[in-house]
């Protein structure tokens, strides 16, 4: 097979999102657009990625995200910027060892899969020397229209704004993304010229070139939604409404019973095994698994966290990075859990905090108890061994253990270990006086009533 490497433009400054954020940073489904442009790529058999960016300011935090992504030897920078074409022209360097097919797309439509890139492969394996991909929008006002000949061969790119009434009227539009063998889309973008109104050397230009040289130039089709940019806030949240909608339906059909799916949130990268159950208004964040038979209780926040078979979560729960809850395990109502692992049939079932440290099978975790984990500078564990039993409102000020089958006393700070099945106990000793309140409450209403005489 053909190698196959990718162009993704990231250039642009994306002000119409009027965010301090680049464009291509902001996320769908919780994964930035430009990592979701390049898992298409990659899930279309691109091994080799160039991504384009800008010189400005913006550009140096796009720079960042592909390095961490893609390496140094990843990034092509379009400086000045003059237009698509000139974008691509970029990467020309990036590329020059490479032999083989290069596929040109965008980072700004975050709905984009491998599956939807594939069938330009497939078009040029069938003889086709450019590819592009187009679509048939709802509403095609502003797009360039694919012109085809007879033979269905498109024969020119018109721009909306230069079309003739006939041409507007042909519903086939241009995505902007295109493959080709990488010696001729270089030699045509080489030809490209700025002879316009912005002095800009435009992408689509290579048709014409290609045309003239009769090579085969040919069409496949995706569905707008596959293709739709987000370039403002409003088409941000249309494409994450979309996203939802999506994982609601996968979800639903392998088996997750959900009674509001309308009301939960989904990460790109959630995982939950049939036989689970999310109730309302639960939000996954980015990293977590449900194994089956769990119950993820309304108004639940989880990342990147694991939730074992049979566990219950929530309500109002908040899993943080590292939780580990255990099969049967409960975690109730305002608990929070963070790095820390809860063994079998363990339970916290409400107004608790645990941060770094583990909890034992069987360990029962009264309301009101904090793990005191940070002393302001570094993290410390708890650890709370199998079956012990936590009074109400303890503190464990971490570094601590509490041994399998103890117990702590409601209202204690313990600061020391617990021996296995010994009680720990830390109160000021309580001193009661006789009548006290009595007293006082005839004090005040004496003082109440002279003061309204």
């Amino acid at each position: 097979m053909t190698e196959r490497a990718a162009v993704i433009l990231a250039a642009g400054q994306g002000t119409r999102m009027k965010s301090p954020l680049p464009k291509v940073l902001h996320k769908v489904g919780g994964r930035t657009m430009l990592d979701r442009a390049i898992d298409a790529v990659q899930a279309a058999g691109c091994e080799k990625v160039v991504v384009v960016v800008g010189a400005h300011e913006t550009g140096a935090q796009v720079r960042a995200a592909a390095v961490a992504r893609l390496g140094e030897n990843a990034i092509a920078v379009q400086d000045p910027p003059l237009g698509t074409g000139h974008a691509v022209l970029a990467a020309q360097g990036a590329l020059a060892a490479f032999h083989g097919d290069v596929l040109v797309t965008n980072a700004d439509c975050p709905l984009l899969e491998g599956r939807d890139l594939e069938p330009l492969f497939e078009l040029r394996q069938k003889g086709a020397t450019l590819a592009l991909l187009g679509f048939e929008p709802a509403d095609p006002a502003l797009y360039g229209r694919l012109i085809r000949g007879a033979d269905g061969h498109v024969i020119r790119i018109v721009e909306a704004r230069d079309a003739s009434q006939e041409e507007r009227n042909v519903r086939a539009c241009y995505s902007g993304m295109m493959v080709a063998d990488r010696d001729r889309l270089f030699g045509w973008l080489a030809k490209v010229g700025n002879d316009n109104a912005k002095g800009e050397y435009y992408l689509t230009e290579v048709v014409a070139h290609a045309v003239a040289e009769e090579a085969q130039v040919r069409a496949v089709f995706a569905p707008e939604t596959a293709v739709m940019g987000a370039d403002s806030q409003a088409q941000l949240s249309a494409a994450e409404a979309i996203f939802q909608q999506r994982r609601r339906a996968h979800f639903l059909g392998a088996g997750v019973a959900m009674p509001a799916p309308d009301t939960v949130h989904f990460s790109w990268d959630t995982q939950i095994e049939p036989g689970a159950t999310v109730e309302q208004f639960v939000v996954f964040a980015p990293g977590v698994k449900v194994a089956t038979g769990a119950v993820i209780r309304a108004f639940s926040h989880l990342e990147g966290a694991s939730v074992a078979e049979g566990a219950l979560v929530g309500p109002y729960a908040r899993l943080r990075p590292g939780a580990e809850i255990g099969p049967q395990a409960h975690i109730g109502n305002f608990v929070e859990v963070k790095k820390v692992k809860v063994g079998e049939g363990a339970k916290a079932n409400h107004l608790t905090y645990l941060g770094d440290g583990t909890v034992g099978a069987g360990a029962n975790i009264g309301a009101g108890t904090i793990f005191c984990n940070y002393d302001g500078f570094d993290k410390h564990e708890t650890h709370v061994g199998e079956g012990a039993f936590i009074g109400s409102n303890t503190a464990l000020v971490a570094p601590v253990r509490v041994g399998a089958g103890a117990y702590t006393g409601s209202g204690s700070v313990i600061t020391r270990d617990v021996e296995p099945d010994a009680l720990a106990l830390e109160r000021a000793v309580q001193a009661e006086k006789p009548g006290w309140a009595a007293r006082f409450r005839a004090a005040k209403m004496a003082k109440k009533s002279k003061a309204k005489g």
